[in-house]
């Protein structure tokens, strides 16, 4: 990856961690799940609103590290109006890049803005930070009441 272009990702995760969209909690929220990360101490709360198979509505609070803030921000605004497949389908391929099993470019291009996230492969440790909004999203479509932890 070329500097230019890890700049352009740096920018586009600093931007959703200062103005995270969807931060907020939805009242009528029909799923709910809780997400921790005890590695670094990133906490988030995801809430969604699914009716007929598609997610409606998603939101999250919580607090983090940058890339497990942008990560949620990311999540929530391209999981709103897919269905629950979808949904678990872009989890699956967001988690195949963060952890270096998608590496090509075309394959990375595919996944739109969450590529900006390719670069966490290098780092093992956040790894966890941009995947725990997804775990907790997942946990969350399955009602699974227990805290999701990535450790």
């Amino acid at each position: 990856m070329d500097a230019e272009l890890r700049d352009l990702y740096q920018q586009v995760i600093l931007d959703h961690n200062k103005s995270p969209r969807n931060f907020r909690k939805i009242e009528n929220a029909n799923h709910f799940a809780e997400g921790y990360n005890p590695l670094c101490g990133d906490k988030i709360d995801i809430y969604l609103l699914v009716n007929d198979g598609i997610v409606k509505d998603i939101s999250f609070q919580g607090n983090g590290c940058a890339i497990s803030k942008a990560s949620a921000s990311l999540m929530s605004s391209i999981v709103k109006g897919k269905s629950v497949d979808e949904t678990k389908e872009l989890f699956e391929k967001f988690h195949d890049l963060i952890t270096g099993k998608i590496d090509d470019e075309a394959s990375i291009e595919n996944l739109g803005k969450l590529s900006v996230f390719a670069g966490v492969k290098e780092f093992p440790s956040r790894v966890k930070c941009a995947s725990l909004a997804w775990h907790t999203m997942t946990a969350a479509l399955k009602n699974e009441k227990q805290k999701v932890r990535t450790e």
